[in-house]
């Protein structure tokens, strides 16, 4: 949304440059070892045409014939001279196919030069020409290489990409880096002889080693990775759409139409949730770490290490569907296989783009499945743009994405919804309920009993206020409301809140039993900012231009009425208690710059066994959430002190918030909730007993129930 490129999608990775944007250096090599009469002739080099054409007729050509030109060999880049489905009859003699193949370079070359100036086809020229890596043109290749522009070569980083132009694979300095060497010397002895290096300059230049600074350009290399893997099913469905009533010869291609995208995340926002997220999973696996030393893990319901858990992942994997493929039902040989040493490159945080070792398959397995992953989405709740994704740790080396595609259980972070069917039927935050046990028995759908216990396993019998009870997170207030109003009208009001993943309506609902995802919670809670509107979808595509600047479509945001503004805003209110009521789960909160001075709800989420780690944030004009947790459920922190969502989750919430803030180039500023317009009735808490007395709110059109709301 602030104009900055996010990424690309591409066949071939290819961003032209002008003729300006290109070193010298550049096309004195190309010169010298391609095309040294490149200003003289005219398209054709008679003397390369006769060397060709004797090669042609002795067998000792390539397909160039050895006699091409930069423009002869532009042709080749821009059109496809001859194709199998159109050669004809002559096309299947092997000499006549090479002539009639040459004849139409020629006099296409020709054209070109007599309507393009030299330095015109040159830029073409380096613009199309492939140089391995699938890096395309001068731009891409300096910057997979060199992690330059073309501007800033040097003379030995110029002949090293120019000298790869003759074979961009038996060339390629990462992978031959000896045949790279010698035929960058080669490249230099040429800039000699044509006066473009003096020997002294040579001699110095062939004596250094290659020095790479190699990254393949291709769509993980997105400011916003995962964002970008997730939205391309969203962009081909657009296209399938704009394509309806398209020639066949003028479809929309999401890799080769040269379309440009416009999305609503923002750049900085999402830089700050990026570095937010890593820093917080640095430490957060350091202490996983340090909490499981040697141990494994992976733990069943008691705590004991689950046999066999990792040849079960084993077999999901595709080096296992490989050996399979191999030696068939014969597992002892496709374990043993998998148990070999290799040489291969993993993920560490000590260096994100990965350390070499050798490691075993099945000794990969173990070390990846020990890491903790994540999912983040901020979102403006005021339009329903989608301002950050992060869907993971590192998209080179974990795929899956957390935010969209994943759905974990979100433990007390459902609460809200839970709250909000009792506010929309006439709770309050005043309202009390006892912290006592709460039973579900065959009536409720629970054959054999459940009781809920709160996280500390004990039942205070302290009455609480509806606000009071959500910022503690007491669970057998959750408990008693979903007993009165049912886990079907729960689900009903989630579904019409935000949530579409599919809910079990059953009592276990009260402590977030049913899987979500990010996607939908971020959405939901912005339903509570946004008065009461809940936005459709997220939105994260606006505007799809052709490669001409054309408007193709534009896409706005759409919601429906899903609260009444009061009940929206009494829920922002309790939201708030997390961090203002005594023992609120996001206190720590006003520690950060964030909190201080500041309106913000919050919720913690917690699952059982400390599987999932959740934490959902909102201020008036941003709604954040993420999650923390194992790849696998039974992966996770044996302790409520180290696995609860507020120490696996909020911090990285609060470290994003701080960064947002500090960026005044966003113009986000600490602005209090929005109230509903046209109420104006206060409730004191005061008067309702052991509520927090200082606390205003405004007053939903029905009334405090009073005795109504007590256990």
């Amino acid at each position: 949304s602030d104009g900055v490129l996010l990424g690309k999608y591409f066949l071939e990775n290819r961003t032209p440059v002008e003729f300006e944007q290109i070193s010298p250096n550049v096309i004195n090599a190309l010169v010298a070892i391609e095309d040294a009469r490149f200003t003289k002739h005219s398209g054709v080099d008679p003397r390369g045409l006769l060397r060709a054409v004797n090669g042609v007729f002795t067998g000792q050509s390539g397909s160039s014939g050895g006699g091409s030109t930069l423009t002869q060999q532009l042709v080749k880049n821009l059109f496809e001279a001859r194709t199998e489905k159109y050669k004809g009859v002559l096309g299947n003699v092997p000499l006549l196919k090479m002539l009639i193949i040459k004849a139409k370079e020629w006099i296409t070359s020709i054209k070109i030069e007599r309507s393009y100036t030299k330095q015109e086809i040159m830029t073409m020229y380096l613009n199309t020409v492939e140089f391995g890596s699938n890096a395309y043109g001068i731009r891409s290749a300096s910057r997979t290489y060199f992690a330059k522009e073309p501007s800033q070569l040097s003379v030995s980083e110029a002949a090293v990409l120019m000298g790869m132009v003759q074979n961009p694979t038996r060339l390629n300095p990462k992978f031959h880096p000896k045949a790279a060497f010698d035929r960058r010397n080669t490249v230099f002895a040429q800039m000699v002889k044509y006066g473009y290096l003096d020997q002294g300059q040579a001699a110095r230049l062939k004596a250094q080693p290659i020095r790479l600074d190699y990254h393949v350009e291709n769509h993980t290399n997105s400011k916003a990775p995962y964002f970008m893997a997730v939205m391309k099913d969203q962009l081909v469905q657009q296209l399938n759409e704009l394509n309806q009533g398209r020639p066949d010869d003028d479809q929309l291609d999401l890799y080769t139409s040269g379309l440009k995208i416009f999305v609503t995340l923002d750049s900085r926002m999402q830089a700050h949730a990026t570095e937010a997220i890593s820093t917080h999973m640095r430490d957060q696996q350091a202490k996983f770490n340090a909490h499981w030393g040697k141990l494994a893990p992976w733990r069943d319901e008691n705590g004991k290490e689950i046999r066999g858990f990792i040849e079960k992942s084993a077999r999901r994997t595709d080096r296992y569907r490989e050996l399979k493929a191999i030696y068939g039902t014969d597992e002892k040989a496709i374990f043993r296989e998998m148990n070999k040493p290799n040489r291969m490159r993993v993920f560490s945080w000590r260096n994100e783009e990965g350390v070499d070792t050798t490691m075993t398959s099945m000794d990969s397995i173990r070390y990846y499945k020990r890491f903790l992953n994540t999912g983040f989405m901020s979102m403006d709740p005021n339009n329903g743009h989608v301002k950050a994704w992060v869907g993971g740790i590192n998209f080179k080396y974990f795929k899956y994405d957390h935010v969209r595609q994943s759905r974990r259980q979100p433990g007390s972070s459902f609460k809200p919804f839970i709250y909000a069917t009792a506010i929309d039927n006439g709770f309050t935050p005043c309202d009390h309920v006892t912290d006592q046990p709460i039973h579900f028995g065959p009536e409720d759908g629970v054959p054999g009993g459940w009781t809920p216990k709160n996280s500390n396993g004990r039942y205070s019998g302290q009455s609480f206020t509806l606000r009071k009870a959500i910022g503690q997170s007491v669970n057998t207030v959750s408990a008693y409301l979903i007993k009165k109003f049912g886990p079907r009208e729960v689900v009903r009001y989630a579904n019409q809140i935000g949530i579409t993943s599919p809910l079990v309506a059953n009592p276990a609902l009260c402590l977030g039993a049913s899987d979500v995802s990010v996607y939908e919670m971020v959405n939901a809670y912005s339903t509570f900012v946004n008065e009461g509107k809940r936005w459709k979808e997220p939105l994260v595509i606006t505007r799809i231009d052709d490669r001409y600047g054309n408007v193709l479509k534009t896409l706005d945001p759409e919601f429906r009425d899903a609260l009444s503004p009061e009940t929206a805003y009494l829920m922002v209110h309790m939201l708030k208690g997390a961090l203002q009521e005594q023992g609120g789960t996001a206190q720590r909160l006003n520690t950060y710059e964030c909190g201080k001075n500041n309106e913000i709800g919050a919720k913690t989420g917690t699952t059982s066994n400390h599987s999932d780690g959740w934490f959902m944030g909102i201020t008036q004009n941003l709604v954040s959430g993420l999650w923390v947790g194992g790849d696998d459920r039974s992966i996770h922190f044996r302790s409520l002190a180290l696995g609860a969502g507020g120490k696996m989750a909020m911090p990285a919430w609060a470290m994003y918030m701080d960064k947002v803030y500090a960026d005044k180039t966003l113009g986000i500023e600490k602005i209090p909730f929005k109230k509903p317009t046209g109420t104006t009735i206060s409730l004191d808490c005061s008067g309702y007993g052991s509520g927090s007395d200082s606390i205003q709110v405004i007053q939903p059109t029905v009334k405090p129930k009073g005795q109504d709301g007590l256990l």
